[in-house]
């Protein structure tokens, strides 16, 4: 009984610490677009859902059909595949991931698709939210969900890309 008493009065204690904690938070506005400077843009930092996110993909190689196999799988792990097509310029890489402010969430979240190994292809003008994933001569597959999911953990939240500002969190 003597117990009961003792954890209850420690569970009171800590929420009254949460509470206190929550109350005098002074970091509310933290990171979001506060103090950007003058017509920085604002770049989506939200980690979208998978069938969230839009994609084109291009055919950097001279393997014939590499852009429609890897769009059925994107397509089959539930992205929203635009368009596919053949690049004129061959990439040496894995990939490179081209997107704009409206696409950053999205970018690293396929990011994790190829181990963090694509280019990021970051374009300030771009407007949509769609990104382009180019495929180039070192790719050789997607990785596995638990590949992707461990690579997410490794590579932390995303990041807003140099001379853009974080967007404000939706409430």
């Amino acid at each position: 009984m003597r117990a009961l008493v003792v954890v209850g009065l420690l569970a009171v204690i800590a929420l009254v610490f949460v509470v206190v904690a929550v109350v005098r938070d002074s970091q509310g506005g933290a990171g979001a677009a506060a103090g950007c400077p003058e017509g920085w843009p604002l770049a989506d930092l939200t980690l979208r859902e998978r069938k969230d996110v839009k994609i084109n993909v291009y055919n950097a190689t001279n393997q014939p059909g590499l852009a429609r196999t890897v769009a059925d799988e994107f397509s089959n792990r539930q992205f929203q595949v635009k368009k596919t097509a053949n690049e004129k310029k061959q990439v040496d890489g894995i990939a490179v991931l081209r997107y704009g402010p409206k696409g950053v969430g999205s970018a690293h979240l396929l990011q994790a698709y190829f181990l963090n190994n694509a280019d990021p292809g970051y374009d300030e003008k771009r407007t949509d939210d769609t990104v382009d994933v180019v495929l180039g001569n070192g790719f050789q597959q997607l990785a596995t969900t638990t590949e992707v999911n461990q690579s997410l953990g490794d590579s932390g939240a995303p990041e807003a890309p140099k001379g853009t500002c974080p967007m404000p969190a939706k409430k």
